[in-house]
């Protein structure tokens, strides 16, 4: 099964369990769950599936048995916890991304270093197990890009390590930034700090774009069964039909521009707004060597791009026209590669499937700091790209 982008649905919050619930209610295999928990070696852990209702709703509710521990794990530890596992290397890039983003909040909210956070909650093993679970179905469901709607936080207070505290909890508060939020008056916690790691790390708080068509959604249950609302995380598979863009062509012919002076005009065009801006050398009226400059523009930004090109050029004339473009949905992800952090654009095919390009800024840094050559990182990543 290969599944090109899932919305997370969170109206009532979301959580590790009811993730990893509402997974396998999208149709990952309850074996595989079973046979992962078992692969990595945690002790006698077992893995609880049942079918319940919440408000009307059918759902899958899932809960990890754990033996009872008496440990407080720093980020070190969870992170030996991911690294020994069976997990695919983009499920364990996922998972570490997940833990770091809570050490940080973490940190930031005690005033501390990542290193010196205590994992309480969220360092035993139902919580690691969640995360880890979760992003491994993911990757066993061949999901290529995320996104969200806005995720319901709750209100009231909650009891936990450090006290009592206003919910959101402040680390779950900080995990949240950047991704929309609602469900302020829900009674209760709704989002706890490792599903708002989740969430953050896949989606990035994207939201859905258009040309997405759903093909089935999957519940996972939370724990709680409020009477007001159906408590359970909705999760929808979708596919992707390709965009088709009304965009303006821009094009002037000169012969009196040297070509040193090329590239500044291409840059005031980009600044102007345009897409894409190429010079072509062509042969003008009496075999003079002259070059076309060209502009992709959206409309509304056609007035700027050709004040640009008359600014910036010594052209007299500009011809435009309207064209359709159509494009695959492409989105920035990030990955933790030989511990330095690479985005890389994901282009979603036809049918299925996708393929990516890492930012060339990111591979030069990452050559720097592990003194490689740039085009030794660029090939091991596309190598690592094509093994999972």
């Amino acid at each position: 099964m290969t599944i090109p982008v899932v919305i997370f649905d969170p109206f009532a919050g979301i959580s590790g369990d009811m993730t990893v619930a509402a997974l396998l209610d999208l149709g990952l295999e309850e074996a595989w769950l079973h046979e992962f928990v078992a692969s990595l070696g945690l002790g006698d852990v077992q893995v609880r599936i049942q079918r319940v209702d919440r408000c009307g709703i059918s759902c899958v509710h899932v809960a990890f048995i754990t033996p009872p521990e008496q440990t407080h794990r720093h980020l070190r530890h969870l992170l030996e916890i991911v690294d020994r596992s069976p997990a695919s290397p983009r499920a364990r890039a996922w998972t570490t991304e997940a833990f770091r983003r809570i050490a940080i909040a973490e940190a930031e909210v005690h005033g501390t270093t990542i290193e010196r956070v205590h994992f309480h909650e969220v360092g035993a093993l139902d919580s690691i197990l969640d995360v880890l679970c979760t992003m491994a179905g993911f990757d066993a469901l061949g999901v290529d890009a995320f996104c969200t709607r806005p995720v319901a936080v709750g209100s009231g207070w909650i009891d936990i390590e450090h006290g009592r505290f206003p919910i959101p909890a402040p680390a779950t508060a900080k995990l949240l930034e950047g991704v929309p939020m609602t469900g302020f008056l829900l009674d209760g916690e709704c989002t706890t700090p490792t599903g708002a790691a989740i969430l953050a790390t896949l989606t990035g708080g994207r939201a859905p774009v258009p040309g997405l068509v759903a093909t089935r959604s999957g519940f996972g249950a939370g724990t709680r069964d409020p009477q007001d609302r159906p408590n359970c995380l909705r999760l929808i598979a979708c596919e992707t039909i390709p965009e088709h863009d009304s965009l303006v062509m821009i094009q002037a012919d000169v012969d009196d521009l040297a070509p040193e002076y090329v590239p500044p005009v291409l840059d005031a065009l980009m600044a102007a707004g345009a897409l894409d801006a190429v010079a072509l050398p062509i042969a003008m009226k009496k075999g003079r060597p002259g070059l076309r400059i060209e502009a992709l523009a959206a409309e509304p930004r056609r007035d700027a791009v050709v004040a640009a090109l008359f600014q910036n050029s010594p052209t007299i004339g500009v011809r435009h026209w309207p064209v359709t473009r159509p494009a695959l949905q492409r989105e920035t992800e990030t990955i933790v590669w030989r511990g330095q952090t690479i985005r890389r654009k994901r282009v979603l095919l036809p049918g299925g499937g996708s393929r990516t390009k890492p930012e060339y800024e990111d591979v030069i840094e990452a050559a720097r700091a592990l003194d490689l050559p740039p085009w030794r990182v660029r090939l091991a990543l596309e190598e690592d790209d094509a093994t999972n």
